[in-house]
């Protein structure tokens, strides 16, 4: 089973090495690995060439991370598609092979989501996230399945992309979109998959954290996900219980 898997890049050049890696030392080979730069003035690019299991390279402006994952979707023609962001790791050399595992062993899913991993600068866990328990209704939360431990059939993202009119949530827009849709059935598997940097762009400071919240109100108006400014400030009671 081919896995496309889809980074995107912009002046990574401090992190992107450990994040290919990660790639090549997966036990699954049959990967197609698409990195999507916008335009790096740093030694991002150059790196980028030195791992030959690079299928696809792009590197040009963009309108941000969601504009280049666009891009990374349209080319990807594998039978799965994921996320490896430029400065996280695949947790296991295992990962790819317990997805491609595990829509093996159930046909009639659609998809995966599993855990992830936040760590410290020092790679140690600073908070786990596990998607165990997660129901639909945790949208209204702004608690979504960790996008990192993502994969999907190809033909779920047929049709559908990132919107570009969010700044940072765009990914649980999408994943509301398709969890939401009938036609897709999506199975949990109780792994790790991703170690992820916990300086991500929705955690870089308390002016990111209010307007992902604020994303999340209106996305949740959008699809008629039933939510309050409440509400969606409760998760971080969770997160509590989640630290390490």
């Amino acid at each position: 089973m081919k896995v496309s898997l889809i980074t995107a890049t912009f002046n990574s050049e401090k992190t992107i090495r450990r994040t290919l890696q990660s790639v090549v030392a997966q036990s699954h080979h049959n990967v197609e690995h698409i990195v999507v730069d916008g335009g790096s003035t740093d030694s991002t690019v150059q790196i980028v060439k030195e791992f030959p299991h690079i299928k696809v390279l792009i590197s040009e402006p963009d309108r941000g991370i969601y504009d280049a994952l666009n891009k990374g979707l349209d080319r990807a023609s594998g039978e799965v598609v994921g996320l490896l962001h430029s400065d996280d790791v695949f947790h296991h050399r295992l990962s790819l092979s317990r997805v491609v595992s595990a829509l093996i062993e159930h046909p009639d899913w659609s998809g995966i989501y599993a855990d992830i991993r936040f760590v410290d600068e020092k790679g140690e866990t600073s908070r786990l996230y596990s998607c165990e328990d997660w129901t639909f209704s945790d949208f209204s939360r702004g608690i979504m399945p960790a996008h990192p431990a993502f994969f999907a059939r190809r033909e779920v993202y047929e049709g559908q992309r990132f919107s570009l009119a969010y700044r940072i949530a765009s990914d649980f827009e999408l994943l509301v979109r398709l969890f939401g849709d009938p036609r897709w059935k999506f199975g949990y598997i109780p792994f790790i998959i991703t170690d992820m940097n916990g300086g991500g762009l929705s955690t870089r400071s308390w002016r990111s954290n209010f307007i992902i919240n604020r994303e999340i109100r209106d996305i949740c108006r959008k699809h008629n996900i039933p939510t309050s400014y409440l509400k969606i400030y409760s998760k971080y009671w969770q997160r509590l219980l989640e630290l390490r």
